[in-house]
This record gives C-alpha cells, structure tokens and sequence, in this order.
C-alpha cells in the first residue's frame, strides 16, 4: 500500500510541475503552447530565450520583428504589463497584466514550454 500511495504522490507533485496557470487563460484564446498548432498568436512553445518576431511560421508586425527583443524574465515582464508600451506598434490586441504576481506565474510557465 505504501508503494502505491508513493506513486500517487509522485504524480500528484510531477503533475503539477507544468500546470497552466489561471492568468494564461487570458493567452490561450490567440496562443498555444504545444509546438505544431496554428492560432491566432505565434505559438509559444519555447519563446523563453528566443529573439522576438522570429517564428518563421507566424507573420509579425515590423515593430516587433525590428525590436532586437530577446524574451526573458525582464523583457516578458515588461511585454506582459502593457504589451504597446514595450513595442510600440505591435498588433497583439491585449491590455496586459498589471498584476506582478500574475506576471511572474505566466513567466514560469512560459519557460516551462519547450
């Protein structure tokens, strides 16, 4: 019995691990974060790291292609509070996320998606 509830807690933390967090649900009515799906939004399947406008599968607006942007924990922050502040002239229609600790739970996600 011990063994099997071992394994129930084993999947019960591991499970959690990737969890979508409630503050991405303001994302996923344009944006995916499994790599070969088409949405409205790039796909977000390992953004963290990557050069901004640069999914060759997604067509950008030039702000964002020209904006030397590379996503990070402080260019996302940035980009998640007032997405047309940060590039000015992106075509996201998305008033973003005042809350810090929304921002920071969308952060950790996103560097969860490979």
């Amino acid at each position: 019995m011990k063994f099997v509830s071992g394994i129930f807690l084993l999947v019960l933390v591991t499970s959690g691990v990737n969890a979508q967090p409630v503050a991405f649900e303001r994302c996923v009515a344009c944006h995916s974060g499994k790599e070969a799906t088409k949405d409205l939004g790039p796909n977000l399947a390992g953004v963290f790291g990557r050069k901004a406008g640069s999914r060759e599968d997604f067509r950008y607006s030039r702000p964002m292609q020209r904006s030397g942007v590379t996503w990070d924990e402080r260019s996302l922050d940035a980009f998640l509070k007032a997405p047309d502040q940060f590039i000015s002239g992106t075509r996201m229609p998305f008033e973003g996320i005042a809350s810090d600790p929304e921002r920071a739970e969308v952060i950790r996600y996103l560097k969860t998606l490979k």
